[in-house]
C-alpha cells in the first residue's frame, strides 16, 4: 500500500489564543502527532525575542522541523500533522513588531503546504508565557493581520473560539465537516 501524505493543519492566532494546547489536544484526539512553535525553544534559549534578522531563521527551522514530522507521520500512517504555528505568523509577527515585509512573500508560498488552517480567535484570557509575548494589546491587531493575510491567499479556514473544551470541540468539529466526505 502506498503511503497517503498526512494533511498539515496550520494553527495560527495571536499569541496567548491556545495554540499549543489546541494542537496537543487535536493531535491526542486524532492520534497525529505535532510540532512544536520553534520560537518559544529559541527564546528559551537565547533568553531574549529574536531580531530582525533572525525572523527568516525562526520561520526557516519551523519549516524543517514540520517536515521531520511529516516524514515521521506518513511513516506511521497518521492523518495530520498539526503545526502550532506557520511561517505566516512569523512573517506577520515581522511586520508588527519591525515594519518588515520581507518575509511574506515566501511564507505565503509555503502556506500552500497546509490543507488547512485553523484560526484562533483571541476571546480567551490573556496569560503570561514567557519572553514572546508582547502582550495583550497585541491580540486583535493580530488577529486581523491574520485575517488580512489569509484573505490574500486561496487557503482554506475554519475559525474557532470558545472557551476551554469548547475550543477543541469547536475545532474538532471544523476539521470533521471540512475532512469528511457527504458531511
Amino acid at each position: 500500500m502506498p503511503n497517503v501524505l498526512p494533511k498539515l493543519i496550520a494553527i495560527l492566532g495571536a499569541e496567548s489564543t491556545g495554540k499549543t494546547t489546541l494542537a496537543q489536544a487535536l493531535a491526542a484526539h486524532f492520534n497525529s502527532p505535532w510540532v512544536a512553535e520553534y520560537l518559544r525553544d529559541f527564546c528559551d534559549e537565547k533568553k531574549r525575542t529574536p531580531r530582525i534578522g533572525e525572523q527568516r531563521h525562526i520561520m526557516e527551522v519551523q519549516i524543517a522541523r514540520e517536515q521531520r514530522v511529516l516524514t515521521l507521520a506518513t511513516a506511521n500512517h497518521a492523518p495530520f500533522v498539526f503545526c502550532d504555528t506557520a511561517p505566516l505568523l512569523t512573517a506577520i509577527y515581522s511586520e508588527y513588531v519591525f515594519a518588515d515585509t520581507s518575509l511574506y512573500i515566501e511564507a505565503k508560498a509555503l502556506h500552500a503546504r497546509y490543507a488547512i488552517t485553523i484560526v484562533l480567535t483571541p476571546d480567551i484570557a490573556w496569560v503570561e508565557d514567557g519572553l514572546q509575548r508582547a502582550g495583550e494589546h497585541v491580540r486583535d491587531d493580530i488577529h486581523r493581520l491574520i485575517k488580512h493575510a489569509l484573505g490574500e491567499i486561496n487557503v482554506t479556514t475554519v475559525e474557532v473560539s470558545g472557551q476551554g473544551g469548547l475550543r477543541t470541540k469547536n475545532a474538532i468539529d471544523g476539521l470533521q465537516n471540512l475532512t469528511m466526505p457527504n458531511r
